[in-house]
């Protein structure tokens, strides 16, 4: 089993930066890829980005794509997400997902199997 915990959300204004931190305990070492997810009030929940855990193969959202950075410091075992450029938009509770399995479904949700509780993140305008 794998625990999974968040770190980093708050409130910022539009054009600020924040970085989310991922804690991995238990048997991180079953992780293929791990991915970084949010969920807005009434909305699906989305992929923003993922990392291979081995590889450092990196993906990203559009939306996201050339603001945010995936990362992974594999001695802490922790990934990071350093949000740059913030929008109202980005605004969104963000939970980081573990995926055991290798193959390319990294943005289904639904193919991960460890979640963590989620961080809160507001861009104010």
């Amino acid at each position: 089993q794998v625990q999974l915990v968040e770190s980093g959300g708050g409130l910022v204004q539009a054009g600020g930066s924040l970085r989310l931190s991922c804690a991995a305990s238990g048997r991180p070492f079953t992780i293929y890829t791990m991915g970084w997810f949010r969920q807005a009030p009434g909305k699906e929940r989305e992929f923003v980005a993922a990392i291979t855990w081995t590889g450092g193969t990196t993906f990203y959202a559009d939306s996201v794509k050339g603001r945010f950075t995936i990362s992974r410091e594999i001695t802490k075992n922790t990934v990071y997400l350093e949000m740059n450029s913030l929008k109202p938009e980005d605004t969104a509770v963000y939970y980081c997902a573990g995926k055991r399995i290798r193959d390319l479904y990294y943005r289904d949700h639904s193919h991960y199997d460890y979640w963590g509780q989620g961080t809160q993140v507001t861009v104010s305008s």
